[in-house]
């Protein structure tokens, strides 16, 4: 192919600018490609670096690994394991069907997140700034912040709890440190971004492994799993509540920004062939991290499960069952490594895990405030800043609480995650199922519906929850009635005000047209992996 034109373009309305190469072919094909390499490179090389016909389909695919894989880290982090471990030991196995329809959820909306991104060449926080009006935007991009600092709170009190067990530091102390953890990631950063992810990817698979070596020893029962997994069931007291934090801690609002803005450090052939074979290509590989942080969470549910229900275990084991929290859950792995070796992998792994979420936690941060205020913060400050917010109540509920509270309050941030997600889900739905939006890529009605009727379904759930457990308390609290009258003025106006901005959203009809047609360029983005470390 000879290179006819090559030109930039600022996309409309605050795109993201990529560099755009027309080719044609001596048959007069026209190509588009969209290129993320350096300005300095030739037109030639422009056009030869993009995804060609002539290339291996497994080598196409490789090259649009990497997004779809740091996404599915937050799906391993300190705040799901701590759910999991509560629900298997509170629940044995009757949770799982939450995992798995929170997962195939998880599927669904983080390709769409993917499609509007490679579809559109801008994320989803620069769709939202596009469409609203200025009152929602800042509103939208509050949540969104609140979202990621929510999510913080996890990733800080699961690394207090790996220094604990590593070094016996107090929870308290380890929670101050982890401010400090900026610092070690920074000091990583010289090693490359991609070989710091494969090191995390590792240590959480170590953790992995050593679960499914006790799933293997403990036994669990088959047809109780295989149950749990497939049939919906919500017995047991406090089994609504744990399994909102469990489609809390899977499905994070912030992680839809993430993906969105991610897979445009991707090369994209802008034809219809082009686009869809990314965003198929994009499917697969979150298909494949999903599928596998699937599996770590049922067995982590699995063992918690088996291990607290057996009629063997000591007086000790079961007091620490009764509140298992990822302080002491490396008794479920002693079997495997032995007592002190488990703590050991247990605690490296979960350090590993608070790591590499802060991780997708400091993009999340740094897309949403660019996209939303067309700011930018070095990623430094902004993980430090959002580390520093998220210490706060952490530190505190550590020191009263102890790792007790400390657990219980991963399990409130995972819930403040759940009820914040229809804030970045419906715009992300309407937005991806618009043809102004989209144009011929567009959702089908097949995904509409499915999403819509899962989305609507959680939505649902939650606004339920909500005002069922805010009465259930106002009945059976200790206040005074003049408490209880004050507490039902300021509380029931803002669970209105929740409900009619979630049907706002739902409601408002999209105003703005951001289909950018091949003829448009998009702004040039970064290669994953030269992106600076938080």
């Amino acid at each position: 192919a000879t290179l006819e034109k090559e030109g930039r373009k600022s996309g409309v309305l605050g795109g993201s600018n990529r560099i755009v190469a027309i080719a044609t072919s001596p048959n007069n094909n026209v190509d588009l490609v969209l290129d993320n390499g350096p300005p300095s490179l030739s037109p030639s090389k422009h056009f030869d670096e993009a995804p060609t016909n002539k290339e291996p389909g497994w080598k196409k695919f490789l090259s649009f690994v990497g997004p779809g894989f740091l996404v599915s880290l937050a799906y391993l982090d300190p705040g799901n394991m701590e759910t999991d471990l509560q629900a298997g030991a509170n629940h044995r196995f009757s949770l799982l069907w939450v995992i798995l329809i929170g997962l195939i959820f998880a599927l669904i909306i983080q390709s769409l997140a993917a499609n509007l991104g490679v579809t559109t060449g801008k994320h989803l926080a620069e769709h939202c700034k596009a469409e609203y009006p200025v009152v929602v935007k800042y509103c939208l991009w509050m949540l969104a912040e609140v979202a990621v600092i929510a999510a913080d709170i996890p990733e800080v009190i699961g690394t207090a709890f790996a220094l604990n067990i590593l070094f016996h530091i107090p929870v308290w102390a380890g929670v101050l440190l982890t401010g400090l953890s900026t610092l070690l990631l920074l000091g990583l950063q010289k090693y490359g971004i991609r070989k710091l992810e494969l090191l995390i990817a590792i240590l959480v698979l170590i953790m992995g492994a050593c679960f499914f070596g006790e799933m293997g020893y403990v036994k669990p029962p088959i047809k109780d799993v295989v149950e749990g997994m497939f049939i919906p069931k919500l017995q047991g007291q406090d089994a609504t509540a744990d399994s909102i934090a469990l489609l809390g801690a899977l499905v994070m609002p912030h992680n839809l920004f993430l993906h969105s803005a991610l897979v445009l450090s991707r090369k994209v052939t802008m034809s219809t062939k082009g686009i869809n074979q990314a965003c198929r290509y994009f499917l697969l590989e979150s298909g494949f991290a999903l599928f596998i942080a699937f599996w770590i969470n049922v067995a982590i549910i699995s063992v918690s499960g088996t291990v607290c229900s057996s009629n063997n275990l000591t007086q000790l084991e079961a007091q620490q069952c009764s509140g298992l929290t990822l302080n002491n859950a490396s008794i479920l792995l002693q079997n495997v490594l032995g007592r002190k070796t488990a703590a050991i992998f247990y605690g490296i792994a979960l350090f590993a895990s608070g790591q590499s979420s802060t991780i997708t936690g400091t993009y999340a941060g740094q897309y949403i405030m660019q996209g939303f205020l067309d700011l930018k913060m070095k990623s430094w400050l902004r993980n430090l800043v959002t580390r520093l917010v998220a210490i706060t109540p952490s530190l505190i509920v550590s020191i009263i609480g102890g790792s007790a509270g400390a657990g219980k309050l991963i399990i409130i941030a995972s819930m403040i995650l759940s009820f914040e997600l229809p804030f970045a889900l419906i715009p992300l739905l309407k937005f991806s199922s618009s043809s102004t939006k989209m144009g011929p890529h567009k959702n089908s009605n097949v995904i509409i519906v499915i999403s819509w009727i899962l989305g609507l379904g959680i939505i649902g759930i939650n606004i339920y929850y909500l005002i069922t457990a805010f009465i259930g308390w106002l009945l059976h609290n200790n206040l005074p009635k003049v408490g209880n009258v004050f507490m039902g003025i300021v509380v029931f106006p803002l669970i209105a005000i929740y409900i009619l901005s979630v049907i706002y959203l739902m409601v408002r009809k999209d105003r703005v047209e951001t289909f950018i047609d091949p003829t448009n360029v998009v702004q040039k983005e970064d290669d994953l992996a030269n992106v600076s470390l938080p």
